[in-house]
């Protein structure tokens, strides 16, 4: 089976608590590395058959109407997962 990945992250202007959070713990879990954090969400919608342009933008309109909130959310992509990649 095939999967299409939609990404969804708050808007910029969003306040993000979770990411703030993590944001919080990463330094006390030694890692300095990271300016900042936002968390976001991620779906994966399996597909009989190959992933077709139809399909992507069944796809994409299902992440713009159903999967995001519009409002507070961006989808920030659509895409087709590699072959072989991992869940």
């Amino acid at each position: 089976m095939a999967r299409v990945i939609v990404d969804v992250m708050p808007k910029p202007e969003i306040l993000d608590p979770q990411g703030k959070a993590v944001n919080g713990a990463l330094p006390r879990l030694g890692f300095t590395q990271f300016a900042s954090v936002r968390q976001g969400k991620r779906f994966e919608l399996e597909v009989e058959g190959e992933v077709t342009e139809e399909i992507l933008a069944a796809a994409r309109e299902a992440a713009e109407s159903v999967l995001s909130n519009p409002i507070i959310e961006d989808v920030v992509s659509v895409t087709v997962a590699e072959e072989g990649a991992d869940k």
